[in-house]
């Protein structure tokens, strides 16, 4: 007889309610930077591209000059992610999923605290950034393909994996329209919750992000120096 199949062992910075926790925070950002912060999307870089390229068409360059800047930014957020990845490793001290949460936190820490007469392409210039290194980061919950800073993918996932779920009744399909239907539900939350926190709290409303960011934090820490202590040489799924 043959024997089950193992179920696989993820580790904590993969598991799914991280990626939740976390796509709730990428639309916090969303809406702390449209309504605060110059009105703009920080958490990807699609919309920056077109309007780049119709200031070229326009021949308006000192504003197509101008969105290079988040671009350059989030670029420079995936590349220098990929290289300090791979030196934390080598230190076998924490995991560099986790350091990256501590650099997010200091980092909405120090935008909240900034004064608002400040340029508001500081704020959407460092979101930019950490929104990259975050993308380039988590990557898979689970197995299962995930982006935690826009939620374009999940509605096309939830959409495909519904009909395929309708048409085969598969339940690992539905199962997977669920979970990205969860993601866009959490992205939608995160943005309310946000634009709330924007009315009451102004500037400082960011710091709601920092809190489900210290709970994050510190559950990815307490893996690596406990259960997890033994697996820090291993890459997470999708790396």
């Amino acid at each position: 007889m043959e024997s089950k199949k193992e179920k696989p062992v993820y580790l904590e910075c993969e598991k799914l309610w991280v990626f939740n926790a976390l796509i709730f925070v990428g639309g916090y950002y969303g809406a702390y930077t449209y309504n605060l912060r110059g009105g703009v999307f920080c958490n990807a870089q699609t919309a920056n591209m077109v309007l780049f390229a119709m200031h070229l068409g326009e021949r308006d360059y000192l504003k197509a000059a101008y969105y290079l800047l988040p671009f350059t930014a989030y670029f420079g957020g995936i590349v220098i992610s990929e290289i300090l990845a791979y030196e934390i490793k080598r230190l076998k001290i924490v995991r560099w999923d986790t350091l990256l949460i501590e650099i997010e936190i200091i980092t909405v820490i120090l935008l909240g605290l900034m004064p608002k007469e400040w340029p508001d392409q500081l704020c959407q210039i460092a979101l930019n950034f950490i929104c990259a290194m975050q993308f380039n980061t988590f990557r898979q919950a689970e197995g299962i393909g995930m982006a935690t800073t826009f939620c374009t993918n999940h509605l096309r996932q939830f959409g495909s994996f519904l009909i395929r779920a309708l048409r085969t009744g598969d339940k690992s399909k539905w199962r997977k329209c669920i979970l990205h239907g969860i993601m866009i539900l959490l992205f939608v939350s995160g943005a309310f919750v946000g634009t709330l926190g924007c009315s009451i709290a102004g500037y400082h409303s960011i710091w709601g992000a920092g809190i489900v960011l210290l709970f994050i934090f510190a559950r990815l820490l307490y893996a690596d120096r406990t259960y997890e202590k033994d697996m820090l040489k291993l890459t997470p799924r999708g790396h």
